[in-house]
């Protein structure tokens, strides 16, 4: 999938340096092991790491377009494009010539071709940088659901760019500090598109370009979710959807690598292990915990484990089935934990959710290195159960913030993030008011359909805050843990033709037979034994097992031990009291994973509060 790194400077006084782009692009080796390139000039550096996953010989980067001798166009690409090859022979067609075998050369070759509007070509998933000597412009392209990342910091005449944030940071001039908004921005599980946490850095947003030049920075959407009237009746749209995933799961199961495919047991992998199957044989993976079956309790958000679920699929498809079971030494291991707080370069709450998803890729890619996901059909197809909640529904707020689901996407009694964060602080912080802010901010961006009712208009916008504010929070989760890993995951559900059409699916026909994702399972039930067909939604595991939940209390009063830890200043002193008591009081598991990646943030990263 690859790593980018760069820098552009228009100021004289301050040229562009090989050893400052090398140290940027050294910290995206986890995202490219195979390969490092680095080209610069005294006014551009483009760097890039690479993982090899097309053309092993011929997709060395950075890769140029070159004329007399000369560069004219030069590009760091991470990513892939699925259509890769429909456009090379279009491009072949108008007069195009092609040296490798390899889909970056097609997206050079694309620029060449159609300007900035080549974007309206592509299909897949990708972050990347190209700079035209002819204009003397740099030009970042991200793709449309935001799938890959790609981050950018302004200097005074100038622009830094990575695929993760410690690729800016590495930068002499970049200190790392974040501020009141950025705080709220990383308690308030919005994930407002653009806002990058750290002071004076941004994402660039999904489906957007960012052109600079000698005048400036001009940044442009090229592509959003639209709205329109939804034509087909409900046999014709399920026969839609079906043929959409076929032809994107064959797309996606093009590599000169070993593919396979992540199976948890539940609807949406075991479709995407369903289809792989049928081009030929599969390798499937899935995740449990060392007594899991012991510890396992049957609850309002998971009724059944998933092991079981998982090998009926395989078997029934026929994949190559592993079990990847982790204990619960394996979840508080200090280096896996740290090495997930590194991948992300901010700190979150999942704790073990992380962790064990980042353990999970390090075994797949013993085998394989890219892994297609059924990440995204949730949010596509409105599968998780606060679609169906009249109440949430109903509330001013984003759904997974409302009653009575709250943040719970740890399940019952994991309490919310900030649950061990000092009240005062909060009040400053204003994290209620951020938090409406934000949401306000979202529904003035829901593309509007005459003559909608009032019911319909709602779902519209449910659907819109999950595609635009929760599924990139879920993406970035799966791309942080599976590039620390090495490991190329693509998530078919995420492709926009998808995305598009079943968004101006009304809800009636997603919900047709009163469940969630009706139109996913009428359009995929041949594919599936009936026990998953029809299996509930349950979301992504976590352990259950009281020595991970002793582990973690232990951790918390290290990190907390006296008045000097970093992190302390933060904490409400009743609150990690009652968390750390030998009998805690329920509630502060997603309190203490938090608090521990802060601290680790803190410790590691030198970051300046502004609050």
């Amino acid at each position: 999938m690859c790593g980018i790194a760069g820098w552009v400077s228009f100021d004289p006084d301050v040229p562009v340096t090989a050893d400052v782009a090398q140290a940027m692009t050294a910290t995206m080796i986890c995202r490219g092991p195979d390969a490092e390139g680095v080209w610069t000039t005294p006014t551009v550096a483009l760097g890039h790491r690479r993982l090899s996953v097309v053309d092993l010989v011929g997709g060395s980067q950075p890769m140029f377009f070159e004329h007399d001798g000369e560069v004219v166009i030069g590009l760091s690409y991470s990513g892939e494009v699925f259509n890769y090859r429909e456009l090379r022979q279009d491009l072949l067609g108008r007069g195009h010539t092609f040296r490798t075998a390899s889909d970056t050369e097609v997206v050079l070759h694309a620029y060449l071709e159609w300007g900035e509007d080549f974007t309206e070509h592509l299909n897949g998933q990708y972050a990347f940088a190209l700079w035209d000597a002819r204009t003397e412009e740099l030009l970042l392209v991200r793709d449309r659901l935001g799938i890959k990342p790609l981050y950018y910091q302004p200097l005074p005449g100038g622009l830094l760019f990575g695929s993760e944030p410690k690729a800016i940071l590495a930068h002499p001039r970049v200190r790392p500090a974040i501020d009141a908004e950025g705080f709220a921005e990383l308690l308030g599980f919005t994930k407002t598109p653009g806002h990058a946490l750290y002071k004076g850095m941004y994402e660039l947003r999904p489906g957007h370009t960012l052109r600079i030049g000698r005048g400036g920075i001009t940044v442009r959407r090229y592509w959003a979710l639209e709205s329109y009237e939804h034509t087909d009746d409900l046999d014709t749209t399920i026969a839609q959807v079906r043929s959409l995933l076929e032809d994107i799961v064959d797309r996606q199961l093009v590599a000169d690598v070993p593919v396979g495919t992540l199976l948890s047991g539940g609807l949406d992998s075991s479709i995407i292990t369903a289809l792989a199957a049928r081009r030929g044989p599969i390798k499937s993976f899935a995740l449990d915990f060392a007594r899991h079956a012991d510890n396992f309790r049957a609850d309002d958000w998971r009724g059944t484990p998933d092991a079981p679920f998982a090998e009926l699929l395989a078997r029934h498809v026929g994949s190559d089935h592993h079990v990847v079971s982790l204990h619960s030494q394996s979840l508080l291991d200090t280096t896996a934990r740290e090495a997930v707080m590194r991948a992300r370069d901010l700190p979150f709450d999942l704790g073990d959710g992380d962790t064990s998803l980042y353990l999970l890729f390090q075994e797949v890619r013993k085998h394989c290195t890219v892994a297609l996901s059924g990440e995204s059909a949730d949010e596509v197809f409105g599968g998780y159960r606060w679609f169906n909640h009249p109440e949430t529904v109903a509330a001013a707020t984003f759904p997974w913030l409302a009653p009575p689901f709250g943040t719970g996407i740890a399940g019952p009694g994991s309490g919310p993030g900030e649950s061990l964060i000092n009240r005062g602080l909060l009040t400053k912080i204003d994290l209620k008011g951020y938090r409406s802010q934000r949401y306000q901010e979202a529904l003035t961006e829901v593309p509007r359909l005459a003559g909608e009712s009032a019911s319909d208009r709602r779902m519209r916008e449910i659907g819109y805050l999950h595609l635009t504010r929760f599924l990139p929070w879920m993406l970035d989760r799966k791309d942080r843990a599976s590039m620390a890993a090495s490991l190329e995951v693509r998530v078919p559900f995420c492709d926009h033709r998808l995305v598009q059409y079943v968004f101006n699916t009304p809800w009636a026909m997603k919900s047709f037979d009163g469940r969630e994702k009706s139109l996913l399972r009428a359009a995929t039930r041949d594919l599936l034994p009936a026990e998953i067909s029809d299996r509930i939604k349950a979301p992504y595991p976590i352990t259950k097992d009281p020595l991970y939940l002793d582990g973690l209390r232990s951790a918390l009063k290290r990190a907390t031990d006296g008045p000097a830890a970093p992190v302390r200043e933060l904490l409400d002193e009743e609150a990690l009291a009652a968390a750390t008591a030998d009998d805690p009081a329920p509630g502060y598991r997603t309190g203490t994973e938090l608090i521990l990646a802060l601290d680790f943030w803190l410790r590691t990263y030198d970051v300046d509060l502004e609050l």
